[in-house]
Parts: structure tokens; C-alpha cells; sequence
């Protein structure tokens, strides 16, 4: 079964996560013990599949996504 390409990786999940909670690049390396560049990339990647090009964008999709799922919960 092929993951779909616009699934984050467990890691970019976890990148993802502490750019929420506004961390930055360089903090999030230090706390997942990786290089800055390999954070960049990560961000790369995440910008991607939700369509933006920056932090704040993707913070604001994030958002726009958590409030549909939360619409749709019973």
C-alpha cells in the first residue's frame, strides 16, 4: 500500500508540532537532535503539502484544518 504523498512523516509531524508551539528552527534541532538545514527541509516538505510558502501560512492552515475536523465530530 503506497502512503499518500500529502501525509506528513512521523517527523514532520513532530517538527510541526513545535513550530505550533512557536519554536524556532534553531530550538527545534536542539530538541530532536538535528541540524538546522535538516529542519529547513522538514519545513520544506510540510509547506508542500499544505500549499503554503511560509510559517504564518502554514500556522493559519493548520488552524482552518483543526476547526473543520472539529466540525465535523460528533
Amino acid at each position: 500500500m503506497k502512503k499518500n504523498e500529502n501525509e506528513f512523516t512521523a517527523r514532520e509531524k513532530e517538527v510541526f508540532k513545535y513550530l505550533l508551539l512557536g519554536y524556532t528552527n534553531k530550538q527545534i534541532a536542539k530538541i530532536l537532535v538535528i541540524t538546522e538545514d535538516t529542519v529547513k527541509a522538514h519545513f520544506t516538505s510540510i509547506f508542500k503539502k499544505l500549499g503554503v510558502t511560509n510559517r504564518t501560512a502554514a500556522v493559519i492552515k493548520a488552524n482552518k484544518i483543526n476547526r473543520h475536523q472539529d466540525s465535523e465530530r460528533p
